[in-house]
């Protein structure tokens, strides 16, 4: 064996020793990483209940803070019910001295008014209201509308005294002069009994708050008579307006009336005149006629001689209505497409011819025209109308308004006051035509059907 061989077969043992070595340590590296590996998962068994104890920490930390923070509650909730109790207390004490002033409330539930004064005009309630006015100005002119029942010094000073007794007069009449002047400006039907009340209460309730400086409100400066006045005042302009209407609307129908007279009569005027030169020549051709011409003739003068008679009977007609300033005609017309069944309107006309008052009226302001059931000439028209009203004066649509002529009646019922004491020969249309309001009824019918 060589030199070289010797040495080759130590560097093999050598390679083979170093082999199991290497063999060792990765036998001994596994085991590490099994040992790393079990050692990792208590590491996060640990993490674990640190985070635990981290967390419950913070759970004990925020109980404390809710407990707390509850306790708070329960004290506020016991101050809030104290206070709730102390509110229920004044409520009851106070809701004796409320006086209603919602007007969705006092125009469910009001009084009737019952007027006070009398005046014939306007013109008078101004007058009166005026002068009250004046009174009260002088009041305070004398220093009469506000006194104070004791001598007040300031700093040992009496006139230091007097400017502040002057200055609380004039502090507690300008705070009852703004409520009222504003309860003044806004009286209406619904409010007038509950704005008296409230000028009472706030008379009384300035009274009482400046009782400790001894200054006081005179009686005699209580302003309730300047509010009725008021109340009165307007409702008198508008009794005075809507007759000023129903004036200027009765001397239009009386121009439309004279114009239609003299438009009748110079159309039977003409018409007569026509006639009458027709009979003329007639006569004329008469005497120099033979018997054969003389009998057609004749008829045609019959007849001339019958249209100047019913010529002359119109013209007596129109000379009695033109004399007669009362005779017309008694309307009773509906409109079931605008008001509904059982509305009627009676109304009075003095035209010649009353369709056209009635055409007037369903012109323009109702969607469809009135209908007629009856028209009744009457030499007193104005006397019937007024008879039919009152005939029916608690059943009028508008209670107020006493121009306004519905009546929630039926035609029936009508007819029975009519004929009664009336007249009995006046024919009643029982059932509207209604055309537009039929036909209007049947197209939404189909287009309804449509839809569905």
């Amino acid at each position: 064996m060589g030199f070289f061989d010797i040495f080759k077969r130590k560097e093999l043992d050598l390679i083979q020793t170093l082999q199991k070595d290497l063999e060792c340590e990765r036998q001994k590296s596994c085991e590490f990483e099994k040992k790393c590996e079990s050692l990792s998962r208590f590491s996060e068994i640990a993490d674990l209940d640190k985070e635990k104890n981290n967390i419950l920490a913070q759970i004990a930390c925020e109980k404390a803070s809710f407990q707390e923070e509850k306790k708070n509650l329960i004290l506020q909730i016991e101050n809030l019910k104290i206070e709730s109790d102390g509110l229920t207390e004044s409520i009851k004490e106070k809701r004796n001295q409320i006086v209603e002033l919602d007007e969705s409330i006092l125009l469910q539930d009001f009084g009737m008014y019952s007027p006070i004064y009398d005046f014939a005009t306007s013109d008078e309630y101004k007058d009166r209201l005026d002068a009250i006015r004046t009174e009260q100005k002088n009041m305070i002119l004398n220093k009469t509308a506000a006194t104070c029942s004791r001598v007040w010094t300031v700093d040992g000073s009496t006139v230091q005294g007097r400017v502040m007794t002057n200055q609380n007069i004039k502090q507690i009449l300008r705070c009852f002069n703004d409520e009222c002047d504003m309860l003044i400006s806004k009286v209406k039907f619904n409010n007038v009994t509950a704005y008296t009340d409230k000028i009472i209460k706030s008379f009384d309730a300035l009274n009482r708050m400046n009782s400790k400086n001894a200054v006081s409100l005179s009686t005699t400066y209580l302003k309730i008579e300047e509010l009725q006045l008021a109340y009165e005042y307007a409702v008198k302009k508008q009794q005075e307006k809507d007759e000023q209407r129903r004036i200027r609307e009765q001397m239009r129908e009386e121009a439309k009336l004279q114009k239609e007279l003299e438009e009748a009569r110079k159309d039977i005027e003409k018409e007569q005149k026509h006639y009458s030169n027709a009979l003329s020549k007639i006569n004329e051709q008469l005497e120099k006629c033979d018997d054969v011409e003389k009998d057609v003739l004749l008829e045609k003068k019959a007849e001339i001689e019958s249209h100047l008679s019913s010529l002359d009977k119109a013209m007596e007609d129109i000379d009695y209505r033109q004399a007669n300033k009362r005779a017309g005609y008694v309307y009773i017309i509906s409109n079931i497409g605008s008001f509904g069944e059982n509305v009627y309107k009676i109304g009075m006309t003095r035209r010649l011819d009353p369709m056209e008052r009635v055409d007037e009226l369903g012109d323009a302001s109702v969607p469809f025209k009135f209908d007629v059931h009856a028209l009744i000439f009457s030499d007193d028209a104005p006397a019937l109308e007024t008879a039919l009203h009152h005939a029916f004066e608690n059943k009028k649509v508008n209670m107020i308004n006493g121009r306004r002529e519905f009546f929630n009646v039926t035609l029936d019922e009508i007819e029975e006051v009519v004929k009664a004491n009336y007249d009995k020969t006046v024919e009643f249309v029982k059932v509207p035509e209604a055309e537009q309001y039929r036909e209007t009824q049947k197209i939404l019918d189909q287009i309804n059907r449509l839809q569905s």
